[in-house]
């Protein structure tokens, strides 16, 4: 009994149970487990560029804008719409509220910032007038009324207050939001060209200067990294020029010395992803220093894109697309056919196209109102040098103040040229859409040379001018001038003479450094209403070819502007 007790224990003991293994393949490795791929994201920035009031196309872009935030939405990606600043002055559908329907129009279409530009201040006060006439006038009214009903931030991170040296504290306005996309932290900075406070009236900025721009971009972007930012852009209202748009890394067509190309230059890497730029109306869609510059020329014709890659949080890749054009330059926006964007067809939004109607219904009958005259060809400008129709309207400016020698005007306020066929007070509006007034400015001869002199040597604007004729030549290297009057004299040095021209022209360093008294800015309406006024007594029909003669230009140029004297050779 004992002997086989002992064995029965002893063969347990020896066969214990089989436990049921999984197959080795089914063991959990105790290895790392493999990364999670990374979270892709898409962030496409959309910008444009100096509106100046042109709502025609607007419908058609909130209709792309829709297709895009779908796709963007469908790959779990965003859209940041951000504009480079001259949002509303240049049109009387935008000009009759000042600017309000175009406020309108933009929320509607969701822009997520927007810069200022230097023609955002040429309202001036609230009301008819378009600078302070009253010590209680607010040299900016019409604009801060128009960013409190702004849905969408403004900004303005480079102007400073004159006196103190400190940047402006005018409400409602901000210098850098930070907005949130599809999980992603984006800074938004808001600057404006260091040309602004000449390119406006002087009148409604005289209190201001401005802060160098990349000093103000690199502070405030570093404010933004560290609260996060992963991205950070700039509405710039500062831009270039580039013709060809086929490589963005390409920038043999580029003008190198703009603005908004030294303005990339001068910022450090990973400061800033993308610069929507403005104020030269020309197009950009390039590479500089690392930054992805859209400029979309001008008048609502066309926008600007970039398409961000980010892998957890990181930029991986950034595509520039070229300006895409809503419709063909020769083309009206409502005879434009849609076409599609982003594999689908363009609708045009319709909360946006009724703003633009009700804009646009208000100005109608203006617009259409006849100016009595008819151009036998078109009536064509020039920025830069002599042009039949800068000649025409400087020869209507000088009808209006007959008791002044010359008159000038700057080709800068010319916006448009007056094509063939009967004339309508809507084209000339376009034309001259600015509110400037008369402006009178007495100085001697010599004073006048000196101004010209300078305004030769530069490459910006022309002065259109009637009533004198001007004969520049090289002697040396020094620009001579001589001024002769209709009848073709030379005038002496010590001669004084009266100019006729706008408050704006008269308020800029061309006419800096004159004695007191020798501005009078007058309380007149609009130069536009004296020369439309001119225009109906003219009637009938206007050969261009009358206003310029190459063979007898009233500015005699040794080269093209800007002039350049060489010195004489050994």
């Amino acid at each position: 009994m004992r002997l086989w007790l002992i064995a029965l224990l002893t063969a347990c003991a020896s066969t214990p149970p089989v436990p049921d293994y999984p197959p080795l393949e089914e063991v959990p490795s105790l290895a790392e487990p493999e990364p999670a791929a990374p979270r892709r994201v898409t962030i496409s920035v959309v910008g444009t560029n100096d509106v100046h009031g042109h709502f025609e196309r607007l419908p058609l872009f909130g209709g792309i804008l829709r297709n895009l935030r779908g796709a963007r939405e469908a790959d779990g990606g965003a859209v940041v719409l951000l504009d480079g600043g001259d949002m509303w002055q240049g049109t009387l559908a935008s000009n009759l509220d000042e600017g309000a329907a175009m406020v309108r129009a933009f929320g509607a279409l969701g822009y997520d910032a927007v810069t200022i530009g230097n023609h955002e201040f040429d309202y001036g006060p609230l009301g008819d007038s378009a600078t302070p006439r009253a010590p209680t006038d607010d040299p900016r009214g019409a604009l801060l009324a128009r960013v409190s009903e702004a849905r969408f931030p403004v900004l303005g991170a480079a102007f400073l207050d004159a006196a103190s040296g400190e940047p402006v504290r005018w409400e409602g306005v901000r210098r850098a939001v930070m907005l949130e996309k599809a999980g992603v932290k984006i800074g938004v900075i808001g600057v404006s060209t260091e040309e602004t406070l000449t390119t406006t009236i002087a009148a409604n900025v005289r209190d201001l200067r401005m802060a160098p721009l990349a000093e103000t971009i690199t502070a405030l972007s570093a404010s933004l990294r560290a609260e996060g930012a992963s991205l950070v852009l700039v509405a710039a209202h500062a831009g270039g020029h580039c013709r060809e748009f086929d490589d963005p890394d390409d920038l043999s067509s580029c003008n190198h010395d703009e603005e908004v190309f030294e303005l990339a230059r001068a910022l450090q890497p990973g400061v800033v992803e993308v610069i929507v730029a403005g104020h030269t109306h020309r197009g950009v869609a390039h590479r500089v220093n690392g930054i992805a510059i859209l400029e979309s020329f001008a008048l609502g014709r066309a926008f600007g894109r970039a398409d961000l890659v980010l892998e957890d949080g990181r930029l991986v890749e950034t595509r520039i697309h070229p300006p895409r054009f809503f419709c063909p330059a020769e083309e009206e926006a409502m005879e434009c056919p849609p076409g599609e964007y982003e594999g689908a067809p363009v609708e045009a939004d319709q909360v946006v196209a009724e703003i633009a109607n009700a804009a646009s219904a208000m100005a109608a009958e203006r617009e259409a109102e006849s100016m009595n005259v008819r151009f036998t060809t078109e009536m064509w400008r020039h920025y830069v040098n002599e042009s039949p129709l800068g000649n025409f309207l400087a020869d209507l400016v000088l009808e209006a103040r007959p008791r002044a020698d010359v008159a000038v005007i700057n080709a800068g306020g010319i916006r448009a040229s007056f094509d063939e066929g009967p004339l309508t007070y809507g084209e000339l509006y376009e034309t001259f859409p600015f509110d400037n007034r008369f402006a009178t400015v007495r100085m001697t001869v010599a004073q006048a040379k000196e101004i010209l002199r300078f305004h030769l040597l530069r490459d910006d604007g022309a002065l259109c001018m009637a009533g004198l004729r001007v004969e520049a030549r090289c002697e040396g290297d020094a620009l001579a001038i001589t001024i002769r009057d209709r009848r073709g004299r030379a005038l002496r040095d010590d001669r004084t003479i009266t100019i006729a021209t706008s408050d704006y022209l008269a308020t800029t360093p061309v006419f800096e450094g004159l004695p007191e008294g020798a501005v009078v800015l007058e309380e007149s309406e609009p130069i536009r209403e004296a020369i439309a006024d001119r225009l109906r007594r003219r009637s009938g029909d206007i050969d261009p070819a009358r206003f310029y003669d190459a063979s007898r230009p009233r500015f005699a140029l040794p080269t093209p502007r800007p002039v350049r004297c060489a010195p004489a050779s050994p």
